[in-house]
Protein backbone atom coordinates (compact mmCIF):
# COMPACT_ATOMS: atom_id res chain seq x y z
CA UNK A 1 0.00 0.00 0.00
CA UNK A 2 2.89 2.25 0.61
CA UNK A 3 4.34 2.28 -2.82
CA UNK A 4 1.08 3.20 -4.36
CA UNK A 5 0.84 6.05 -2.44
CA UNK A 6 4.55 7.26 -2.90
CA UNK A 7 3.41 6.42 -6.65
CA UNK A 8 1.00 8.82 -6.46
CA UNK A 9 2.84 11.61 -4.36
CA UNK A 10 5.38 11.24 -7.33
CA UNK A 11 2.81 11.78 -10.05
CA UNK A 12 1.19 15.05 -8.63
CA UNK A 13 4.30 16.28 -8.36
CA UNK A 14 5.34 15.43 -11.97
CA UNK A 15 1.92 16.93 -12.88
CA UNK A 16 2.58 19.71 -11.25
CA UNK A 17 6.43 20.54 -12.35
CA UNK A 18 4.88 19.96 -15.76
CA UNK A 19 1.99 22.81 -15.47
CA UNK A 20 4.86 25.32 -14.00
CA UNK A 21 7.50 24.74 -16.10
CA UNK A 22 4.50 24.88 -19.32
CA UNK A 23 3.21 28.04 -17.88
CA UNK A 24 6.82 29.67 -17.42
CA UNK A 25 7.86 28.99 -20.77
CA UNK A 26 4.54 29.99 -22.73
CA UNK A 27 4.89 33.14 -20.13
CA UNK A 28 8.02 33.45 -21.54
CA UNK A 29 7.56 33.08 -25.07
CA UNK A 30 4.28 34.39 -25.74
CA UNK A 31 4.03 37.20 -22.41
CA UNK A 32 0.17 36.35 -22.40
CA UNK A 33 -1.30 35.10 -18.97
CA UNK A 34 -3.72 33.39 -20.99
CA UNK A 35 -1.52 31.22 -22.99
CA UNK A 36 -0.04 30.87 -20.00
CA UNK A 37 -3.12 29.21 -18.29
CA UNK A 38 -4.33 27.30 -21.74
CA UNK A 39 -0.55 25.76 -21.91
CA UNK A 40 -0.60 25.25 -17.75
CA UNK A 41 -3.59 22.77 -18.36
CA UNK A 42 -2.02 21.02 -21.38
CA UNK A 43 0.75 20.81 -18.74
CA UNK A 44 3.75 18.52 -20.51
CA UNK A 45 2.47 17.83 -24.05
CA UNK A 46 3.34 22.03 -24.39
CA UNK A 47 6.79 21.33 -22.69
CA UNK A 48 7.49 18.37 -25.05
CA UNK A 49 6.01 20.56 -27.79
CA UNK A 50 8.66 23.47 -26.86
CA UNK A 51 11.74 21.40 -26.76
CA UNK A 52 10.52 19.40 -30.29
CA UNK A 53 9.82 22.94 -32.20
CA UNK A 54 12.71 25.08 -30.64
Amino acid sequence: MKNRETLTKTVKSGVSFGSALAMVISYTNWHSIAWAIIHGLLSWFYVIYYIIRY
